[in-house]
């Protein structure tokens, strides 16, 4: 080894020594500095977000909203209702008769679609009531054609007096 070799390698240690330290705080700082970028971000959307909230308080539709829904405020001349125990209100009575509420004229069988029971429902709804076989002979029934006496129609049946004789009043 020469003395020109050992110089160099001497200076060589002597600048990697020096200069390591520089290099690692730059990387280090460039590193902080592109996750500090990365909080202006999410602070600058977050600030964003918050202007346009305070925005929606100068509205007075919102503002009402917000009152009824966070302080249940009401208007004047509303009333309020509160239930105070929702696990005690029983889910089968109506609350206007206070009967149990029947499933209605379609039964639910375990195991039946939705959609079907649905269908079955609109089908019953669509239906018109018949009368009973006993009901017809009880003269309960419509007037028919039957029903009309023999000298004619019937005149026309009105609150009026004198519509039915064909006075002019």
């Amino acid at each position: 080894m020469t003395v020109r070799a050992l110089v160099l390698s001497v200076v060589g240690l002597l600048a990697v020594v020096l200069l390591l330290p520089t290099v690692r705080a730059y990387v280090t700082q460039t590193n902080e500095l592109r996750a500090l970028r990365s909080d202006l971000v999410d602070a600058q959307g977050q600030h964003d977000e918050l202007e346009a909230e305070l925005e929606r308080w100068d509205d007075r539709a919102y503002v009402e909203r917000e009152a009824r829904d966070r302080l249940n405020y009401v208007m004047p001349g509303e009333r309020p209702w509160r239930v105070l125990d929702p696990e005690s209100v029983p889910d089968d009575l109506d609350p206007q008769t206070g009967q149990a509420i029947t499933d209605g004229p379609v039964e639910s069988r375990d195991g039946t679609p939705w959609y079907q029971a649905m269908w079955e429902s609109v089908q019953v709804a669509g239906e018109q009531p018949t009368p009973e076989e006993g009901d017809e002979g009880a003269g309960g029934s419509a007037p028919g054609a039957d029903d009309v006496p023999a000298g004619g129609t019937e005149p026309p049946a009105t609150d009026e007096p004198g519509a039915a004789t064909g006075e002019n009043g």
